[in-house]
């Protein structure tokens, strides 16, 4: 850890003046101090037996002083006892509080001016670097709002002797005065030691071994610091590292130091480190200048790092939209290029990623970077088929128009769902292929649409592994669309009844606004106008629907009459 000297000399004056408070003696003054008891006017210490054990003592004393001492000074887990003993009393009130309750207000965001002492730092393309250490008064950073479970997990680290950081996003949110969806930590102790520590822990992960600290329904992410493959290419153990002949990583189990932890890390804005040890925010790849300049740069050599896991590429673009950066030259160049990359990631992953993208709150401005750097297409080949170089068709309408949607709903606290924006963003699609079963088939349309329901699905999932919880609703959604014009008798008030019902009446809405129809914004306004009258009005609203608001039904050809055997004899 780096120290400055005029923080040891203020260490040394806590150390002396705190042995002063308690009545320990120095050992300075010791040593000037008369070891003769007749001095101190003792007649019984004349005794040499008392006088040689007496001196015993004396000397085991300052033998634990002198080592007491030495361990305040060089203690890289702990600060010194004279800070902690400001605080001891407040955190065990709270254990957010913060140390140096002299700074009322909190510090501005952090400059890349408060460097002490570099010490260089290798990244990942060997690139020399210089770390940068901010302390405590000159960052924003507060206990007050990281998570209290998150701390008692650095604590019990440190407390065990081992190095715990808070790292990632957590840190690069708190450095922008936003609220931190997670808290991940990172440290030398390996899984299998976090599991020991903590009893609510299990250890999940092949390609990255991860313990999760589970507190209710939050869960502490703790990771162990990584190191580099280059170190390790002699290794046999396909657990510890495996890579793919296209350069993905398939295993990315090797240990390091906190160094190469910072190095292995995507962006240089998430390799930022928040320590409880000494309340410092360390940077070791300039993500500090990223972060004030607004650049979403990729650390090390570009087309290595995404080779090796192309999910990068995604969360480049999602930071980007997020934090409303922009993404550095050279790492945005190989994005177009290595696109196609994408369809290697197992498709469960890939869901999981896009729901990242498109229901965070920021789903319009990732959709627009995404086709940007053509990142879309991958993730959804039978969207992307009905793009038009205008982009004026209404399958790019009605995205538009519902990410915007899903963007102003979380922006208001509102819920959403996943389903119903799966339905939207596929109703182009399996409408298309319907009209094309129903022709080639010569099929009804009721029954091309529910097989084109089947296909749509299936061959969206061999990208994006949609749940069946998620498809089973979205199939619900769609299958009212086609009920919803059939409204006399009985039939409205049972589809209000369903469970998707409002669902489907938003969808039908979305597609009012994006098709411009005049029959389905009438039916649109109808069925608002139903969901909010009386009883009686709603009665009234059934009564006066004229024949066109359900399709004339077809006569059921009525079986021939069987007659009755004659009866032998008969005439």
């Amino acid at each position: 850890m780096l120290v400055r000297e005029d923080k040891v000399v203020r260490e040394e004056k806590a150390v002396h003046d705190e042995a002063a408070l308690h009545g320990e003696p120095n050992r300075e003054e010791n040593s000037r101090r008369d070891p003769s008891p007749v001095a101190e006017g003792n007649v019984k210490a004349n005794n040499p037996e008392r006088r040689e054990n007496r001196g015993r003592r004396e000397d085991n004393a300052n033998r634990g002083e002198r080592r007491n001492n030495n361990n305040r000074r060089s203690s890289s887990s702990y600060p010194p006892r004279g800070e902690r003993s400001d605080s001891r009393g407040d955190r065990n009130n709270d254990p957010r509080t913060d140390r140096n309750p002299r700074n009322e207000q909190r510090a501005p965001r952090p400059s890349v001016e408060h460097i002490q002492k570099p010490r260089p730092s290798f990244d990942y393309a060997g690139e020399t670097r210089a770390m940068t250490i901010i302390p405590r008064d000159e960052h924003n950073i507060s206990r007050r709002d990281i998570s209290e479970n998150a701390l008692k997990v650095l604590y019990r680290l440190n407390k065990s002797g081992f190095e715990a950081f808070l790292v990632g996003g957590g840190v690069r949110d708190l450095l922008l005065d936003k609220k931190p969806k997670d808290f991940d930590i990172t440290t030398n102790a390996t899984p299998d030691q976090v599991r020991k520590l903590f009893r609510n822990c299990r250890l999940v992960g092949r390609r990255f071994r991860l313990a999760h600290v589970m507190f209710g329904p939050e869960i502490i992410e703790v990771a162990t610091f990584r190191g580099h493959h280059e170190q390790h290419e002699e290794t046999d153990d396909k657990n510890v590292s495996q890579q793919a002949v296209n350069g993905m990583l398939l295993r990315d189990n090797i240990f390091g130091t906190i160094e190469d932890d910072a190095q292995r890390r995507d962006f240089t804005i998430n390799s930022l480190y928040y320590g409880v040890a000494d309340f410092t925010v360390r940077d070791y790849t300039g993500g500090l200048r990223d972060l004030e300049n607004g650049i979403i740069r990729l650390i090390g050599d570009p087309e290595t790092r995404y080779r090796e896991d192309p999910v990068r590429m995604l969360r480049a673009v999602r930071f980007a939209a997020k934090l409303d950066m922009k993404i550095s030259p050279e790492t945005a160049g190989p994005i177009p290029r290595l696109a196609t990359l994408l369809q290697e990631i197992p498709p469960a992953r890939l869901f999981e990623e896009s729901l990242k993208l498109l229901q965070a709150g920021y789903g319009l401005e990732t959709y627009k970077k995404l086709c940007e750097y053509q990142l879309f297409q991958p993730l959804f080949p039978l969207i992307a088929r009905q793009f038009t170089e205008q982009g004026d068709s209404p399958m790019e309408h009605i995205l538009l128009q519902v990410l915007k949607n899903t963007d102003h709903r979380l922006h208001n606290d509102q819920r959403v769902n996943p389903a119903f924006l799966f339905a939207a963003m596929l109703w182009y699609p399996v409408i298309e292929h319907a009209q094309k079963l129903a022709q080639e088939g010569g099929l009804t349309y009721y029954d091309a649409f529910a097989l084109a329901m089947n296909d749509v699905l299936d061959e969206q999932c061999r990208t994006l592994a949609i749940p069946k919880r998620i498809t089973t609703l979205v199939r619900d959604i769609w299958a009212l669309q086609l009920r919803l014009s059939r409204r006399q008798g009985k039939r409205a008030h049972k589809l209000m009844e369903h469970p998707k019902f409002r669902a489907a009446y938003d969808l039908l809405v979305l597609r009012a606004e994006v098709e411009q129809h005049r029959e389905l914004q009438s039916l649109a306004q109808w069925w608002g106008e139903f969901q909010e009258a009386t009883p009686a009005s709603q009665k009234s609203m059934l009564g006066t629907l004229g024949d066109d608001a359900v399709p004339a039904r077809r006569a059921r050809p009525r079986r021939p009459r069987k007659r009755a055997p004659r009866k032998d004899g008969g005439q």
